[in-house]
């Protein structure tokens, strides 16, 4: 069988090529369903981890949460300008309401094993777990998107989510549903960034 027949409607590969971020103003109040969710973390799993360190953690924020999370946020912007405006300020609290759940993507390190397994190796594994569970949520027909701005990298939000100075809060996952398809993004071709190497 010719090379093009085997990739020829494969839902994983139509999954990789096809994903793309939902923006939060799409998405409806429903959440996804429990049993969805964790399916989602389920993929997440399959993620190549060296060593089996395991530094994934998946924190889910949803109903009143998401509030207290607003309410975080807020306080953030708040030590950064103590002058900052009431409607910034209420920006800051409605975020995380744009999506009926959000993921939490962490990676908490084991610096005792960085000599054989590097940091930044098991970062990478986060990344990749976290890119799987939005590549799942997307292929059970749920949107998604990754989110960060300074909120990810605010001491307040790192303390609040277990992290210590090493580890890494990868990203805010947005997920719900929602009545339209993501909008089309234009993708690079890969072989402007791609090149044979010969020693």
């Amino acid at each position: 069988m010719a090379e093009a027949d085997i990739n020829a409607g494969s839902p994983v590969l139509d999954a990789l090529i096809n994903r793309a971020s939902m923006p939060p103003r799409l998405f409806s109040d429903a959440a996804p369903a429990r049993a969805d969710v964790e399916q989602m973390l389920k993929a997440a799993m399959s993620a190549p981890d060296h060593g089996a360190v395991r530094p994934w953690r998946f924190h889910l924020i949803e109903g009143e949460a998401r509030n207290r999370l607003g309410n975080l946020f807020a306080e953030v912007l708040l030590d950064r300008d103590p002058f900052a405006t009431t409607t910034a300020i209420e920006k800051a609290k409605a975020r995380p309401l744009r999506a009926p759940l959000i993921i939490t993507v962490c990676a908490k390190v084991d610096p005792s094993r960085a000599s054989k397994i590097p940091i930044v190796e098991q970062v990478v594994t986060v990344g990749i777990a976290m890119e799987h569970l939005v590549i799942a949520a997307q292929a059970m027909g749920y949107g998604a998107i990754i989110l960060t701005g300074s909120n990810a990298y605010a001491g307040k939000v790192r303390s609040a989510f277990g992290l210590d100075r090493e580890d890494e809060l990868l990203g805010f996952v947005y997920i719900g549903c929602a009545d339209e398809p993501a909008p089309a993004k234009e993708r690079p071709d890969a072989a402007e960034y791609t090149s044979e190497w010969n020693g």
